[in-house]
């Protein structure tokens, strides 16, 4: 399926199709089928959310963690309404082709756990270290190859590694070709621009792993400073390290909602009655849930994990190319 046509009211039926699977029980055994008014209780094929049903018609998500903090929230149907108001953009993978550099990071920082720097990841590790964020990442790897050692140590190696990394490529020196803007992205950037239309950009990353990374872009595109362009810009905030303050970006990022919906009620200054005239482009399916359970109705960009995931029925349409989302996006 390369493209869904438009619909004014979305994604109430995925719940009623075969395209997710049903569970007896979910929320980490917290609700059952039959009981206390459940009807039934649906997930994707990555578990990451399941979504309980209510006799009421009423549906809420609950949200997996691997950290330990799963979460509940309403879901609730999105529409598009239009003129379009704001299109939010998540960065890696559906901006800047990236992911091969991050997972080759989280590959580091494995073998420098296990003290082998001949380790390198097994075909079956991909997608269990790419689209969520990073500390999750680390937390397979710690328990797959090395169960002795400490999340907290693990974190520590990461930075030291990204840091060093991210210096190398600001320098001009470091991996070639670690990060580039996807195809079309100029195009569809100032498109937006000419038509009015808000751009907010959207990623769990932390600040100091996502602006080099769109700062190169820009470069790349002859674009400018970034912050001059984008209306609002929401990253996971800052890693936790000694004498400096934290967020919680790295245990309620995507797929929970509260960077989307930051990005538009605080950085755009939309109010959530109005989040239908707000669309959000993912490519991974953490981001398509983050964007959902934000409000707002979200077109899949191929490439990701979308379908692997199974979180292809929340999208209102999947496209390839950002000349096929503008065809959705602008009419």
């Amino acid at each position: 399926m390369d493209m869904l046509q438009n619909k004014k009211v979305v994604f109430d039926d995925f719940l009623f199709t075969d395209s997710l699977l049903n569970l007896e029980t979910g929320g980490d055994g917290r609700f059952k089928v039959g009981r206390n008014g459940v009807s039934k209780i649906l997930a994707p094929f990555d578990r990451k959310v399941e979504f309980i049903c209510s006799d009421d018609g009423q549906v809420m998500a609950f949200v997996q963690s691997s950290m330990g903090y799963p979460a509940l929230y309403p879901f609730l149907p999105a529409r598009i309404d239009r003129p379009v108001q704001a299109v939010l953009m998540d960065l890696d993978g559906t901006s800047i082709q990236s992911e091969d550099f991050w997972i080759w990071i989280i590959e580091l920082t494995t073998a420098k756990l296990l003290d082998d720097p001949k380790f390198s990841f097994a075909e079956e590790d991909l997608p269990h270290v790419s689209g969520h964020v990073f500390s999750e990442h680390l937390q397979y790897c710690i328990q797959k190859y090395c169960p002795d050692r400490s999340i907290h140590q693990a974190r520590e190696y990461y930075f030291e590694i990204a840091h060093y990394q991210m210096q190398e490529i600001m320098q001009g020196r470091g991996r070639v070709g670690a990060f580039n803007p996807m195809p079309g992205l100029k195009d569809f950037l100032l498109t937006l621009k000419d038509k009015g239309i808000k751009i907010g950009l959207v990623t769990s990353g932390l600040y100091e792993k996502a602006w080099p990374e769109i700062l190169s872009a820009f470069r790349q595109l002859d674009m400018g400073d970034p912050h001059d362009f984008y209306d609002a810009i929401i990253t996971a905030g800052y890693a936790i390290r000694k004498d400096q303050a934290g967020t919680l970006g790295q245990l309620e990022s995507k797929p929970h909602p509260w960077l989307y919906a930051e990005a538009a009620s605080v950085g755009l200054g939309i109010e959530f009655d109005q989040r239908s005239t707000v669309i959000g482009i993912e490519d991974s399916g953490a981001g398509v849930i983050a964007s959902r359970l934000a409000g707002f109705a979200t077109i899949g960009m191929a490439g990701g994990n979308i379908e692997e995931s199974g979180t292809l029925p929340l999208c209102s349409a999947y496209c390839r190319s950002f000349e096929q989302i503008l065809q959705d996006i602008v009419e």
